[in-house]
């Protein structure tokens, strides 16, 4: 099924939910004067305005690409995750100074039967709705949809704990409410700065999935005479929209109509396999020759890999007859100071050949 319906129907079947909710624990919080309810019936209502929103950010994303957007609209719905956590944001501060007005004025509930088993069915309801939305998100990549089902799925924990607060009042006659209040307005806070935090960081660039960027490795390594695969970036314009660069090594014997047809069929199987778009694949050559520039290679591996945070030595290449050595090396971001480890491999290599001209690249650790 598309996509942009999926999300739709799944952000309607919210609204419905959340707005009848909402409704009856609004009634239910008037009549027994529990503030605890009551913020639980706004909090409800500010869920069916994200799936709202949710619904616009898709329509927007699912736009086609055009000359200013030549990628697509996908990004939008990163956006939707932030105006998304700022709602919560909100109605979670906002349930907090209510909350802390209960605590200073505090005011005895008035709990019935019928109250109770209503809030009982909201807590069944939550459950089922945030394992729908949730596991939908999650099967259709909708950032929103996560989001929103992670939601639903605390809301049900709130509900829950109104109930354990009704029944210490009924039985001990001790009144939690306002401080309830206040621990629900504190639960609902942090999960708006998790929303807000991980569509930021959707939007700033993350690390590629794992589970994805070694697929796509093992799938170009299944190609005859492939060697390594290395420099592996895919840039996200969308949940379900990568576009990728990669560098591949392979014997120096290649000549340049068997490069083209293999660029070509990597790039095939990439996008039918996972969906993502190699706009870029470069060559590393690797020598069939042997000899001496084995044993340089070995030399310099382990020159290179003697010191802490190395990821990753490649793109070997070693030419005699203009006397130059060329390779990369990866460094992780855990190093206190890249640049500095970096200059301090090239002038040890470089010492023990000094007759020779050395073209080091310092790459990152973009994918696993």
């Amino acid at each position: 099924m598309n996509r942009e319906k999926v999300i739709i129907r799944t952000s309607v079947i919210g609204i419905l939910a959340n707005v009848f909710l909402s409704g009856f624990k609004a009634v239910v919080g008037f009549f027994t004067n529990s503030i605890a309810i009551t913020l639980d019936a706004v909090n409800n209502l500010s869920d069916a305005l994200s799936s709202v929103i949710t619904i616009i950010g898709t329509k927007l994303a699912g736009k086609r690409p055009d000359k200013t957007h030549p990628f697509g609209h996908g990004r939008v719905e990163y956006l939707t995750s932030i105006t998304i956590a700022v709602i919560v944001l909100y109605a979670g501060i906002q349930a907090l100074v209510e909350s802390i007005k209960k605590i200073i004025t505090p005011q005895s509930p008035d709990y019935t039967p019928t109250a109770l088993i209503i809030i009982a069915v909201a807590v069944a309801v939550k459950i089922v709705l945030g394992i729908y939305v949730r596991g939908t998100g999650i099967k259709v990549k909708s950032d929103s949809l996560v989001a929103s089902g992670k939601d639903a799925l605390l809301d049900a924990v709130i509900s829950a704990s109104t109930l354990l607060a009704a029944g210490i009042y009924i039985i001990w006659g001790i009144s939690l409410e306002a401080w309830l209040g206040a621990i629900i307005s504190l639960i609902i806070i942090k999960a708006g700065i998790d929303i807000l935090r991980d569509g930021i960081s959707s939007i700033v660039g993350k690390r590629s999935d794992s589970e994805l960027a070694n697929g796509i490795k093992e799938t170009i390594l299944r190609f005859e005479d492939v060697r390594g695969v290395y420099d592996l970036i895919l840039h996200n314009y969308g949940p379900d929209y990568f576009v990728g660069s990669v560098h591949i090594e392979l014997p120096d014997t290649y000549t340049m109509t068997q490069l083209d047809r293999l660029e070509r069929d990597i790039a095939d199987a990439v996008y039918l396999e996972h969906g993502v778009i190699m706009a870029g694949i470069g060559i590393y050559s690797a020598c069939t020759e042997g000899g001496k520039a084995d044993e340089v290679l070995t030399d310099i591996r382990r020159t290179v890999m003697s010191h802490s945070h190395i990821l990753q030595l490649h793109g070997f290449a070693f030419n005699e007859e203009d006397k130059e050595i060329r390779f990369d090396i990866v460094i992780d971001f855990a190093a206190d100071d890249r640049e500095k480890l970096y200059n301090e491999i090239v002038s040890e290599v470089q010492s023990k050949y000094p007759d020779y001209k050395l073209r080091v690249t310092l790459d990152s650790d973009f994918s696993d």
